[in-house]
């Protein structure tokens, strides 16, 4: 166990210099999973031999004394929208609860590259369509802080099962914060690189202008080595930026006196909580003792992001999920009358309410007369939302708010309010809009010791600068090495 909850680097570490095998680690994992999943829910299914077998390849090459990647043999989890070949990919959803993916996606590939177990795909609200992880069709995933509270969605099984210990890392995807409200309300280190730098392809698709995959970790030191092993080209997504990734774990230590720190006026007032508005100013002081230039910025189209974020996605996720008809795959409903039955009742039953609301509103902002209105605008509301963030970058070079305006609440409290739970992503869907970098990583907790996260937003293909700004908060704060009691 606690070989477990050290950080990727630390059981690197112990790797190479044969403290333990890699074998022995992913076991460990097994164990941990085996005592836990059945009340945290984390995990959709669970790929235990495979990981073996991987574990027993990076064993082989280190007896031989061959150098082996940084991450390999690390306990990792995907999250159920990414294919791997021979394992169920269900997006949580009961229209793919039997699919047996045929082929890898290019970050499952990247992983077997680097010689990382898989341990299993991570739960997930439906479609990756939720912030809470209520929406699974199979069963909710629960915070390992308190097991009545949500962890977040709609990436919450693989934030779970890193802050849990059940593994070291994984992978989600984020759509307008499914990576940083569940890695805040989980107390991990989430991050969501520029849209591009990480191929899509094999990613089920919720909204394609807007999902980016990217890693979770206890440290920044983690998810940035996770982030150099699965980034770059990929001639298979149309989206992928040909361009350099760089190295940046070899240089995240850097002097921060020269960085200028932008407040985002917008989110640090009305709505947020005390707790976290006390940890969230403790963050931007600890910024100014390392010499750091504080800055409030003001953006005065932010107050439109929800909005237009929940035209967009419904828009994209109407067209994206209209491939899910029973016809070339998946659930497919019986005693149909004819093909149009056939349609409406596999999606009826197929689908959960979340992801039907979605597609209904949609299918309106598409629909004949309603374009213009609703779609087209709010995609000209997003290009001038682009044109205030390039104005911020202008003047600082991160922007620093909370992760989300509260900590994690309550299991249903919000479950028969879906406008009130849209809400919990104010803070993070505008990045997603823009495209630009984003993290959220731990700065301290409530008075019910839930995990508070703090956001650090950079320009697009700036990962560098964020993971640097990152890194030096972290070091200062110490706060990623706490875990929860489980």
């Amino acid at each position: 166990m606690e070989l477990l909850k050290r950080t990727a680097k630390e059981q690197h570490e112990a790797l190479i210099n044969k403290e333990v095998s890699a074998v022995e680690l992913v076991n460990a994992s097994i164990e941990r999973i085996e005592k836990l999943d059945g009340t945290l829910g984390a995990f959709n299914s669970l790929t235990f031999e495979s990981a073996i077998e991987t574990a027993k390849k990076v064993d082989e090459k280190i007896a031989k004394n061959e150098a082996i990647p940084p991450l390999a043999g690390i306990p990792t989890a995907l999250k159920d929208n990414m294919n791997a070949v021979g394992t169920k990919t269900t997006c949580s959803s009961k229209i793919l609860e039997n699919f047996v993916s045929p082929y890898d996606a290019t970050i499952t590939t990247k992983l077997k590259e680097n010689l990382v177990p898989i341990m299993g795909k991570a739960n997930l609200d439906e479609f990756a369509m939720g912030s809470s992880n209520e929406n699974s069709a199979f069963k909710i995933v629960r915070n390992p802080y308190n097991l009545n509270k949500v962890p977040g969605g709609s990436s919450g099984g693989s934030a779970a099962s890193v802050s849990a210990s059940e593994v070291t890392l994984s992978l989600g995807s984020d759509t307008g914060g499914s990576i940083r409200l569940p890695a805040s309300f989980c107390g991990i280190t989430g991050f969501k690189p520029t849209y591009g730098r990480v191929s899509r392809y094999g990613l089920i698709a919720f909204a394609s202008s807007l999902d980016q995959i990217g890693p979770f970790g206890r440290s920044i030191e983690d998810v940035t080595n996770l982030y150099e092993a699965i980034a770059g080209y990929d001639t298979k997504d149309s989206t992928s930026l040909n361009l350099e990734v760089g190295n940046i774990s070899k240089n995240l230590k850097r002097d921060i006196k020269d960085l200028r720190v932008g407040v985002i006026k917008e989110l640090m007032s009305e709505g947020v909580s005390d707790d976290v508005k006390l940890a969230t100013e403790n963050a931007i002081k600890t910024y100014e003792k390392l010499g750091a230039k504080i800055k409030e910025i003001s953006l005065p189209l932010l107050k439109h992001s929800i909005g237009v974020y929940y035209i967009v996605a419904t828009a994209e996720a109407s067209s994206n999920l209209a491939r899910f008809d029973g016809v070339k795959y998946g659930y497919r409903a019986q005693n149909c009358e004819n093909l149009l039955d056939m349609y409406c009742k596999t999606r009826a039953e197929g689908f959960g309410p979340e992801v039907k609301r979605r597609i209904m509103l949609g299918t309106y902002a598409l629909s004949s007369g309603y374009y213009d209105a609703y779609y087209k605008k709010a995609q000209q509301l997003r290009r001038l939302i682009a044109n205030d963030f390039e104005k911020a970058f202008r003047e600082v070079d991160i922007l620093v708010s909370p992760t989300c305006p509260t900590t994690a609440f309550d299991l249903n409290s919000k479950a028969d309010n879906p406008l009130e739970m849209y809400l919990t992503d104010i803070a993070t869907i505008s990045s997603n809009l823009v495209g630009s970098p984003a993290l959220s990583m731990p700065v301290g907790f409530d008075k019910e010791n839930m995990p508070i996260g703090l956001q650090i937003i950079a320009k697009k293909l700036d990962e560098l600068t964020l993971l640097q700004a990152a890194y030096a908060l972290e070091q200062e704060l110490g706060v990623y090495n706490l875990r929860p009691d489980i």
